[in-house]
């Protein structure tokens, strides 16, 4: 017997009692986004790796160990499995032109790809849906992002999050500070960690992050970004923040919060819970306003967010807002061969007007049928025995209330339906 081939690691099943859930997120989603103004934008999941590289930044994690790179034995092009979907939106606009119009506000979901070590809320491949406003330069967009997504997780019963915000500043007020956090750290190189040396003078930044508590300890002490901010940058944050409390928001400033990708700069928030351990981030995003000219288009500003569906699913089964799965409305039990052929009619009309119909498939008698009806959670069974059939009849049973059973013309079944 050959041996059982398995799903790759890390890369998982959605199985149906699962998929529910997703449907239902995906639907919120469309909605949401739509009530916005927000438009669909679909990209591949393969595209060039140099994509990545000068987007993302070559001396991040990403690119330095997570990427899934080969290269296309046909034509010795160097591809990569998305392992983010901004910089796929991005190219796309400038490809197709999209900003000649006037601003975007566009939105993507779907796979990406990271080889790392497989956890809850961490998987080789993940889902996300990103939301990406495009040809924006004022902070009340930064601010629209924000707002949208306590709007969300309304919808979707969360909680549990709070929202944590900060600000780059530009690339001269960031060079300033990096060297001065360069010098601070070199003070304590015998005790930083792997990480914190390899990246000391390569992405400094990203030590801020660090979740090793000695390295925690070291940089409470360390020179703050918002010493060197430019006056621009101070300016678009203090009027972040002002819509914000105008609006009722609540935020913390977290002065380490740097994102891992290098395109960021101005402001960057996070959406973080504490029932999810230590894939806490649900959602994260901020202003990149250099990317699309770093790509090779036309220097345009533009902000996003992407949130990470596998570990918003996890929080709204963990807090228990949500129990979704697919229940029919009506389930067709028929015995009986001139039955049989009468159950297709009548679901498929119910089809017709807008219900959920399962019909029987696999024998058994009535009693062994309803219990299957009983148990796929239907309101309604429609019964059809032979003599139902002849007479174009259906008997139709509550299945959640106690009521009487009633045989009703086919014709009028829906409109029946519809109004009990």
């Amino acid at each position: 017997m050959p041996e059982t081939i398995r799903a790759v690691r890390g890369m998982n099943d959605i199985l149906p009692d699962e998929s529910s859930l997703w449907a239902f997120f995906e639907d919120t989603i469309r909605t949401w986004l739509a009530g916005y103004g927000y438009r669909n934008l679909r990209t591949p999941i393969v595209e060039q790796t140099d994509l990545f590289v000068r987007s993302i930044g070559e001396v991040t994690d990403i690119v330095e160990k997570e990427m899934y790179s080969f290269v296309d034995h046909l034509n010795g092009e160097n591809l990569t499995l998305r392992p983010e979907g901004t910089a796929s939106c991005v190219r796309a606009v400038i490809e197709h032109n999209l900003l000649y119009s006037g601003p975007q506000r566009l939105y993507y979901n779907g796979p990406m790809f990271r080889h790392e070590r497989p956890q809850k809320g961490r998987y080789r491949q993940f889902h996300q849906v990103g939301v990406e406003a495009l040809g924006f330069s004022d902070p009340d967009i930064d601010a629209e992002l924000i707002i949208m997504c306590t709007r969300l997780w309304r919808l979707l019963g969360i909680s549990d999050v709070r929202l944590e915000i900060s600000t780059l500043g530009n690339i001269e007020s960031r060079s300033i500070y990096r060297a001065r956090l360069i010098s601070y750290l070199e003070k304590f190189h015998d005790v930083l960690d792997e990480d914190a040396r390899r990246r000391l003078r390569t992405n400094p930044l990203r030590i801020l992050d660090s979740k090793n508590p000695t390295m925690r300890a070291i940089l409470e002490d360390a020179p703050h970004l918002f010493d060197d901010l430019d006056e621009d940058s101070l300016a678009h944050f203090d009027a972040l923040q002002q819509i914000l409390h105008n609006q009722g928001i609540s935020f913390e400033i977290n002065h380490r919060l740097v994102r891992g990708l290098d395109y960021y700069n101005r402001t960057v928030f996070e959406w973080v819970t504490d029932k999810l351990g230590a894939q806490g981030t649900i959602c994260a995003g901020g202003r990149y306003d250099g990317l699309i000219a770093q790509i090779g288009g036309k220097p345009a500003p533009a902000c996003g967010f992407a949130m990470g569906i596998e570990r918003i699913l996890s929080l709204i089964s963990e807090t228990g807002t949500a129990e979704i799965r697919f229940v029919p409305d009506v389930y067709v039990v028929h015995q009986g061969d001139t039955a049989a052929e009468f159950s297709w009619k009548v679901a498929e009309s119910l089809r017709d007007e807008g219900f959920k119909v399962v019909r029987h498939s696999g024998g058994g008698n009535f009693k062994a049928q309803m219990k299957k009806a009983d148990a796929s959670g239907a309101r309604f069974a429609a019964i059809i025995g032979n003599d139902e059939a002849e007479a174009g009849q259906v008997s139709i049973k509550s299945l959640r209330e106690i009521a009487e059973q009633i045989k009703i013309d086919l014709t009028k079944v829906a409109v029946f339906l519809q109004n009990i």
